[in-house]
């Protein structure tokens, strides 16, 4: 299956192959410390990446799906790893652009102290490559040519011009893509315009929306829990409210005039038939598994990654919050932003435990080698 349609990059092609998911934002180079303490105090750093949108896409990659990722980078060394590291998961970067005048994106963090989980993080990305990307530069026609398209409100908050993207791509038209959004709120990004509106906005145009209990209440004063969000946001045919180590809830189905989510037909999409609309919101909530935490940066990309890869092969709602979850789990027991997943028979074993035996899950760093040592056990004779 091809999309074709007009291109907004001289240089890309008119012909764009249809994908699983396509995830538009920054990615920047990261660089984690080499030992636990303040940033002036370690004496060296390990060269990692880190985007909540490539997240999603190197997760999805390595979860099976087809996967493209489009952004603009700096003409420079770190731009070609970024674009050479994100290559190398499987995901399409064909549509990446290069800004010989702005640099890639980089940043520094500290490890997290398990106690508090206080890090220090210090951004380098203000006059980004990607900090620019508007609706002349970037190839439309790649965007749009996904099932889902992944966007957070990180990517709203970098610039005007930034926001006038997302407002495009969020705008209803016919054959419009499964929108995804994850409102990640980042309160140090914004500075002129009104981010809570804004995220606000963009997130009542999307289908499927990725929010936590605490962004909810920072950002738009909202504090009575899932159901108090969903009456906030009652348009979306997906709403995720993620609720930290308790687990979370899923809203499903059309609400006061609310659109009931709809994925793009694939050709051709082995397995259960994808969801129908529904004329009724029904909440779903599904307990995260006990995890001895290394890293909590890039969890929840992880779990947006989980849910979309259940959503794409139609599995039920308590389904697509338990791969959320697993997926978030792998990361959350790694040291950087990304993490190997569980192989799809691994975390669809997991996901079908009875709910006690899920209630019991206990899962540390090493649980996916573990999981594929145990598996080649039983095949040793």
């Amino acid at each position: 299956m091809t999309v074709t349609g007009p291109c907004n990059a001289s240089d890309a092609p008119d012909v764009v192959n249809v994908v699983d998911v396509v995830a538009l934002g920054e990615s920047m180079v990261t660089f984690l410390p080499s030992r636990p303490g303040r940033l002036a105090d370690v004496p060296s750093f390990d060269r990692g990446i880190g985007g909540a949108e490539s997240n999603v896409a190197c997760a999805l990659a390595a979860a099976g799906h087809t996967v493209r990722w489009v952004s603009r980078v700096g003409a420079d060394g770190f731009g070609d790893h970024l674009v050479e590291t994100i290559g190398s998961y499987g995901v399409d970067v064909a549509s990446v652009r290069r800004d010989p005048a702005r640099p890639t994106g980089v940043y520094f963090r500290t490890a997290a102290d398990r106690a508090t989980d206080a890090h220090e993080v210090a951004y380098y990305r203000a006059g980004s490559a990607a900090s620019v990307m508007a609706v002349g530069n970037v190839d439309l026609a790649a965007v749009r040519a996904g099932r889902v398209l992944h966007l957070t409100g990180i990517t709203a908050a970098l610039s005007g011009d930034c926001l006038g993207l997302l407002r495009e791509l969020t705008a209803p038209r016919p054959g419009r893509p499964l929108i995804s959004f994850d409102v990640n709120h980042r309160p140090g990004l914004w500075r002129e315009t009104d981010g809570p509106h804004v995220l606000l906005e963009l997130a009542r145009a999307a289908d499927v929306v990725f929010v936590g209990e605490d962004e909810a209440a920072e950002a738009w004063g909202v504090t009575g829990g899932p159901t108090a969000i969903r009456e906030v946001l009652p348009e979306p045919g997906m709403l995720v409210v993620k609720q930290g180590a308790r687990g979370a809830t899923a809203f499903d189905g059309e609400r006061d005039g609310g659109r009931a989510h709809r994925l793009r037909p694939a050709a051709p999409v082995p397995g259960p038939a994808q969801p129908t609309a529904t004329t009724a919101t029904t909440a779903t909530f599904v307990s995260a598994p006990t995890v001895q935490v290394s890293a909590a940066v890039g969890a929840g990309d992880a779990f947006a990654a989980g849910f979309l890869s259940a959503t794409l092969r139609g599995l039920p709602v308590r389904d697509r919050l338990r791969h959320g979850h697993l997926m978030a789990a792998a990361a959350l027991t790694a040291p950087g932003d990304l993490a190997v997943p569980p192989t799809r028979a691994h975390a669809d074993r997991l996901a079908a435990l009875d709910d006690r035996a899920w209630g019991t899950l206990r899962l540390g760093p090493g649980w996916i080698q573990a999981l594929e040592g145990a598996d080649e056990e039983v095949r040793t004779p």
